[in-house]
């Protein structure tokens, strides 16, 4: 019997220290993690789903796990962070931290994305973003990504930025909910083809 040839994928932007992880521990996470959401949103007691929509829900919609998408970065931490405010999907303003950026290479063009904080003492970063198919394929008013380090920073000190993992804001499934909007610099000009797409159920 021959066994299967394992599969590796090369990480982009990756430390000094060339790395590979193995595609199919990688892409069973992020398939068990989805599995995982979709449960939580068709029966757990805080979820966003709106009660009429749960009985007709099959999973949250997704791009197939993209290796293309998933990046360690060095965090270009700024010296003087600075404030800013965010208008949120009911008028209002909310203060967030630009703390930092990211910088990558993506579809063949240097990109960058402002990292931010909602509280100066949270180690967790918050980063939104809207691309091209922000609108069309996927939630108009942009998806996020949360990094918290225990989960996301290497033994190297890169930052792990796996777009695949970029989810839509609860206000998406829900007008219960208010969400912040993405601010203009992280608007990409680019399609990013992976994590959450547009809630299936929304229009219907």
């Amino acid at each position: 019997m021959r066994s299967r040839r394992r599969r590796y994928i090369r990480i982009g932007q990756s430390a000094e220290k060339d790395k590979s992880v193995e595609a199919d521990d990688w892409e069973k996470r992020i398939e068990m993690e989805r599995k995982q959401k979709d449960r939580f949103f068709v029966s757990h007691p805080q979820s966003p789903l709106p009660r009429q929509h749960r009985r007709a829900f099959r999973g949250l919609a997704y791009w197939p796990p993209n290796p293309d998408c998933r990046f360690e970065l060095t965090f270009f931490e700024y010296y003087d962070k600075e404030a800013i405010e965010v208008a949120d999907t009911v008028g209002q303003k909310r203060r967030l931290w630009r703390w930092g950026q990211f910088r990558f290479e993506l579809a063949g063009e240097q990109r960058a994305l402002e990292v931010y904080k909602g509280d100066p003492i949270e180690e967790r970063f918050f980063v939104p973003f809207r691309d091209e198919t922000s609108g069309k394929e996927s939630y108009g008013a942009g998806r996020y990504l949360d990094l918290e380090p225990e989960r996301h920073l290497t033994e190297e000190g890169k930052w792990i930025v796996d777009l695949n993992e970029a989810y839509n804001p609860w206000c998406a499934y829900s007008e219960n909910y208010v969400c912040p909007f993405v601010p203009p610099e992280n608007w990409l000009e680019v399609p990013i083809r992976a994590g959450e797409k547009q809630y299936p159920l929304k229009q219907k």
